[in-house]
């Protein structure tokens, strides 16, 4: 397909260079030199012409055909000189000058300016691959790991296609580090997904987002997304794994010619030695029959920020496995591996690639490359499990026992390589592979009890009233004293770390704090401390003024906006409609009603879109809808209208499907009705507007997006009636998917 779209190409740019005199030529650059054009790809082209002829007679001839046709292209006009010129200082036109292929006109021309282009290069070897290495880390720094992401970059990544240039640039200067390396088959997968990503958008993008995943799969004949997406992660590991060997060998090579020798190995271990960044085995030491030496070289890696030589990783294919149960040297060993953090992640990632880290963790196959498939994550699943493990290092010293929780943050979410909820699948998986690493009968039990409950404390202190004695009795059930908490607390933090940056907000680790501190106090048979703090000294003034003149006030400080009106049935639910038609996202909210009647509602906001908010035109808008003046209704219907005329990025691949849950067992005084929903606009106005048609009085609300759906739960007077509870059911669903009439 590539191919044949560069000969379409070619043709059509020939016919309009056909008048080319000599002294003018017409070239191919870059990927359309190498006849690598997707359907979204830019035309580079460099119109070349000798410092004696003026080109712009043919210029606009050229040029203009091919914006009108839509084609995107920057096209390039030079003498040999000049473009050699622009190359000493731009390294992005140096590389674009490594592929000259003739297109029309003065051939000569064509391959002066390949020939002298590759000599400049090779001449300058040195410093044009120092400069290209920094300029992949740099992109690297940007576009992510190709491998890894759930919405990948195909081209800039690591273990992109441009990595694959980048090794063919480099080659192009004959500098004797570089070895042969064959790419064409992982580079083909990647190339033929970015080119179906084109044809299916009709744009040039290079991220495989969510919602074109299963479209693409099926343009390239996969199963589905997921074989999809564990084909190119794989292609991508293949590329990065080759391209990271071959710039190592370079910087050794580099750094070699500057310092005009080469280092003594270090002896960092009996019969193991460092030398060039590398790790070596002796020829004294015995890997045939030493059952501890992959964890321990693994260990030595990471503790040394060093690589596996490749005599060294073909040695530990031929170590024999590990005992069952594990010695303590094994497990220290790979708690020092672990416990290195981020040193570790490359570490794991070479084991991995050439299948040795299954020798430590067999279970490990099952989540390789495993897509999660909703936005709230970023990574794959086993990257996931590793960056938990990083983050769970930082945080070691908050705990008594670094072991179990580097263990359990590895392996929390080893369930989900399996069908069905992945904490209960994970249970069992967790005992049976704590016990073969050599763990006590206690600790088993612990790390297992991690894995069961890693959600826990971010479940309840973001959805639950960390006030209500149900919610601290939920926790002191499930945890047995204040350190298991305390490794809890640690884990929760890491895997919200490793998740993706709206995981782990400065609300939410408050939130996950006060309930800690009050579960601990708990657990040590103390009275748990005041969780409560609203209403607030802070709020009595407003309350005071509202008691004056009854008229609402907003007040808004950082990301709390608090509210204070007479009270009514439905005050909530028209302000979170005003909210809403001013694109402030609502993270939680807290309702309390004085003896008096004046209703206080304070709403911590999670972001605001579209700029800066308004306040005053807030409280405005809030003053018209409790007057009835407001249509809040038909002005949400517009901002949906709007939505839907525009593309906008989905959050799910599989959308969940709505439910709701009315339960009288979580709170000690009140029911909680929890619904769980697709993210959508104005989710929050249609469920409190159903909550205010029932006659419902919401008393605390808990907000939470979680990329791909929300999960809002609402404190309410106890309801015990059966047919009514099914009745409130019934229209939470109802609103989850249609517009109800506006609350009058």
């Amino acid at each position: 397909m590539a191919a044949a779209l560069a000969t379409q190409v070619d043709d059509w740019t020939r016919a309009l260079a056909r008048y080319l005199p000599m002294g003018i030529a017409l070239a191919a650059t870059a990927g359309y030199a190498r006849r690598e054009l997707c359907p979204g790809s830019d035309i580079d082209l460099c119109l070349i012409h000798d410092p004696r002829v003026d080109p712009s007679v043919f210029t606009s001839a050229l040029w203009y055909p091919l914006w009108d046709a839509g084609l995107t292209t920057k096209p390039l006009t030079h003498t040999v000189e000049s473009a050699l010129a622009l190359a000493e200082t731009d390294l992005i036109m140096a590389t674009t000058l490594l592929e000259v292929r003739h297109i029309a006109g003065d051939p000569a021309l064509s391959a002066a300016l390949a020939i002298r282009a590759q000599e400049r290069w090779q001449a300058q070897a040195k410093r044009r691959l120092s400069e290209l290495a920094d300029a992949i880390v740099e992109r690297h720094a940007k576009a992510g790991e190709t491998a890894y992401l759930l919405e990948p970059d195909l081209k800039d990544g690591r273990g992109g296609l441009r990595d694959t240039h980048a090794l063919r640039w480099a080659a192009a200067s004959k500098f004797k580090a570089i070895s042969d390396f064959d790419l064409a088959a992982p580079a083909s997968t990647l190339f033929d997904a970015r080119s179906e990503l084109h044809r299916r958008t009709g744009r040039s993008g290079d991220r495989l987002l969510l919602q074109e995943q299963d479209g693409v799969a099926d343009g390239l004949g996969y199963p589905d997304a997921d074989v999809l997406m564990c084909s190119i992660a794989d292609a991508a590991r293949q590329i990065s794994w080759t391209s990271d060997k071959a710039w190592r060998a370079i910087h050794s090579g580099l750094a070699g010619r500057r310092r005009g020798r080469v280092r003594k190995p270090i002896l960092v271990a009996p019969d193991i030695e460092l030398l060039n960044g590398e790790i070596h085995l002796r020829p004294s030491a015995a890997p045939a029959t030493d059952r501890s030496l992959l964890p321990r070289l693994a260990a030595l890696a990471a503790q040394w920020e060093a690589f596996f030589s490749d005599s060294t990783l073909a040695a530990l294919a031929q170590a024999p496995t590990l005992p069952d149960p594990w010695t303590d040297d094994i497990r220290n060993a790979f708690l020092t591996l672990l416990g290195t953090g981020a040193a570790a992640v490359p570490v794991i990632e070479t084991l991995d690639r050439v299948r040795l880290f299954e020798r430590i963790l067999p279970e490990w196959t099952a989540v390789r490359s495993k897509p999660q498939r909703n936005a709230f994550h970023r990574f794959t699943v086993d990257r996931h499990l590793v960056e938990t493990a990083v983050h769970a290092a930082a945080l070691v010293r908050r705990v008594s026992r670094p072991d179990l929780l580097l263990v359990g943050a590895l392996l929390h979410d080893i369930g989900k390589g399996y069908p069905g909820d992945h904490t209960q699948v994970g249970e069992p998986m967790v005992r049976t592979i704590t016990t073969r690493m050599g763990f006590s009968p206690v600790d088993v039990d612990t790390i297992t009890l991690l894995e069961r409950h890693h959600l826990l404390l971010a479940e309840l202190a973001t959805r639950r009233d960390i006030a209500d004695p149900g919610t601290l009795d939920a926790v002191a059930s499930a945890l047995v004293d204040v350190d298991t908490i305390e490794l809890l607390h640690a884990l929760t933090q890491a895997d919200s770390l490793a998740t993706g940056p709206t995981a782990w907000t400065d609300w939410k680790a408050g939130l996950v704090r006060r309930l800690v501190h009050a579960a601990s106090a708990v657990a040590e048979g103390h009275r748990p401390p005041e969780t409560a703090d609203f209403p607030a000294p802070r709020h009595y003034q407003l309350l005071d003024q509202v008691r004056a003149d009854r008229r609402a006030r907003v007040v808004a400080q950082g990301d709390v906006c608090t509210v204070a009106m007479p009270d009514r049935t439905g005050v909530f639910n028209l302000m979170a409609g005003v909210l809403s038609i001013h694109n402030v996202e609502v993270l939680s909210a807290a309702v309390w009603t004085a003896e008096d009647g004046i209703a206080l509602e304070e709403f911590r906001i999670a972001r605001r879109l579209g700029g800066e908010t308004n306040w005053r035109r807030v409280e405005g808008d809030l003053h018209r809808a409790l007057d009835g003046v407001l249509a809040i209704g038909a002005r949400l219907d517009e901002k949906v209208r709007a939505y839907a005329g525009t593309k906008h990025k989905a959050t799910s691949a599989s959308p969940p499907r709505a439910e709701v849950l009315i339960d009288n067992t979580i709170s000690t005084f009140n029911t909680v009705i929890e619904v769980r929903a697709p993210d959508g606009p104005a989710l929050l106005y249609r469920l409190t507007g159903a909550l205010a048609r029932e006659q419902i009085d919401i008393r605390t609300a808990r907000v939470a997006t979680l990329g791909h759906e929300v999960v809002d739960a609402f404190y309410v007077s106890r309801l015990t009636d059966p047919q009514r509870i099914e009745a409130l059911r019934a229209a939470l669903l109802a609103s989850v998917d249609e517009r109800e009439p506006e609350l009058q």
